[in-house]
């Protein structure tokens, strides 16, 4: 892909169906949007991350794909479909005629203002609104997919992995980011955790709280519009989509305490119990919400060795990392 041409042919108002006044570009480490102000389309880059994989022309097409299909589940609304970029000549196209040159995802752009992580800092994050954001999640844990593939990633040997990974991928980040205090007593209270409290694991499986879930539950990805969407779900890994059911809403959980909104998180916690009767989720919610925490840390402290970000951005990330994993040994406290 020549993503400098892509992009210049991609930003021309007059390609798009709706003919928008101007195009607005948002870009990421793995993607392209392009909005019109009414529709999104994301181009994948081609980007290998080891987690994810978006080199061929195939791989972009299959997840552009996937990305739709797993979205759909919680946010029908807002995902669309996938575009065809095709070129005929030098005449680039959205669904046209020619050569297939990129694949899109298709979506409606939605006021931002609506996302959950907005309203948050407005102060119009309500208990009510907390509620129903439960009542949503629990039906679809219910009827999300689950089998012995998916359940398998759940076992708490697979589980150490990723919580080894973490460790090894911070340990440079010591004394910078992280204690080296702080760091020792998370990875030993984690590791204690998979010894002393190995069959919960195995209950956790054996009653079907292992799911094919969303894998990125934070209050950015929530959208509060005629009907509550969920987006922006992780379709490129398995790995971070496969999980318990506790694993995933520790993510929004430990987002509003990130946030300084205990209030808010107890009152989800408390309603999501009640609601799913799994009351055993307690027993592994600070454990998963340590792991959450720490992930974050962790991508924050990789913040530090991007040469693309500015020395301010930078210190920003700094200071992201270091309340991050202060919260992370907060939980680790708990268990």
């Amino acid at each position: 892909m020549d993503i400098p041409s892509l992009q210049k042919a991609l930003l021309r108002p007059e390609i798009y169906p709706d003919l928008p006044r101007e195009v607005k570009l948002i870009e990421t480490h793995i993607s392209l949007l392009f909005l019109t102000g009414n529709y999104v389309y994301k181009v994948k880059k081609p980007v290998d991350f080891g987690f994810l994989d978006f080199t061929s022309l195939e791989k972009r097409r299959y997840f552009c794909e996937q990305e739709v299909k797993l979205n759909r589940r919680l946010s029908p609304e807002i995902y669309l479909g996938v575009t065809v970029i095709t070129r005929d000549q030098e005449r680039i196209s959205l669904d046209g005629e020619g050569a297939v040159e990129e694949y899109a995802v298709k979506m409606r752009q939605i006021p931002e203002k609506l996302l959950m992580d907005k309203l948050l800092e407005r102060g119009q994050l309500t208990l009510e609104m907390i509620e129903a954001v439960s009542e949503k999640l629990v039906r679809f844990y219910s009827e999300a997919e689950t089998n012995e593939l998916i359940k398998s990633f759940a076992r708490p040997d697979r589980i150490k992995e990723d919580t080894d990974e973490n460790f090894e991928q911070t340990r440079k980040y010591l004394g910078i980011t992280i204690s080296k205090n702080v760091y020792e007593e998370i990875q030993r209270r984690t590791n204690e955790f998979f010894r002393v409290q190995e069959k919960i694991f195995h209950r956790r499986i054996d009653s079907d709280r292992i799911r094919d879930c969303h894998g990125d539950l934070r209050l950015e990805h929530i959208f509060w519009g005629d009907e509550i969407a969920i987006f922006d779900c992780i379709e490129f890994n398995q790995r971070f989509r496969y999980t318990d059911v506790a694993a995933d809403i520790a993510f929004l959980v430990m987002d509003l305490d990130y946030h300084g909104r205990e209030d808010l998180s107890e009152h989800f916690v408390r309603a999501y119990a009640e609601q799913s009767e799994d009351r055993e989720v307690m027993n592994v919610l600070d454990f998963y919400k340590c792991y959450r925490a720490y992930v974050r840390g962790k991508v924050e402290s990789f913040r530090l060795d991007d040469p693309h970000i500015p020395e301010k951005g930078k210190k920003e990330a700094l200071k992201r990392a270091q309340k991050y994993f202060e919260l992370s040994h907060r939980y680790a406290l708990r268990f």
